[in-house]
């Protein structure tokens, strides 16, 4: 691979090392970022209708945000199975994002406290993050 070739030193750390790394955790750091976007937008597309009223009388409105909410959870998916060739991986991050997206924007915007056991899921749920993306 040219990266190995061409090795600058700064530091005391191979530049390309670094690049190698990056190039092997693309796919599942564009996984996390879609499935983050996606959701913040399920949860305002959800939720809003309990902090507007114009949003509660016009559901079919909330209802059209599902197709980019729809393609970046497809997009979220792909990249993990590029990463890992199984979806099992996806759907273990994507319920943890998920779990983590909804307690941080409820309690930003719905008021509700985070008590002792939702803090420990969420401390579970970045765990299990953790394990799905640098166990090999």
């Amino acid at each position: 691979m040219l990266v190995w070739m061409i090795r600058v030193v700064q530091n005391n750390i191979w530049i390309s090392d670094i690049f190698v790394v990056y190039l092997s955790m693309k796919h599942i750091l564009l996984s996390i970022l879609f499935f983050t976007i996606a959701h913040i937008l399920t949860w305002f597309q959800m939720n809003v209708q309990f902090m507007n009223t114009w949003a509660k009388n016009n559901t079919w409105a909330l209802a059209l945000c599902s197709v980019p909410i729809g393609y970046c959870f497809i997009r979220g998916v792909g990249f993990i199975f590029e990463h890992y060739g199984e979806i099992w991986p996806g759907r273990v991050i994507g319920f943890c994002i998920g779990n983590t997206i909804f307690a941080i924007l409820t309690y930003l915007f719905m008021n509700e406290g985070l008590n002792t056991k939702t803090l420990i899921c969420l401390g579970l749920s970045v765990v299990i993050i953790l394990i799905q993306v640098l166990w090999k």
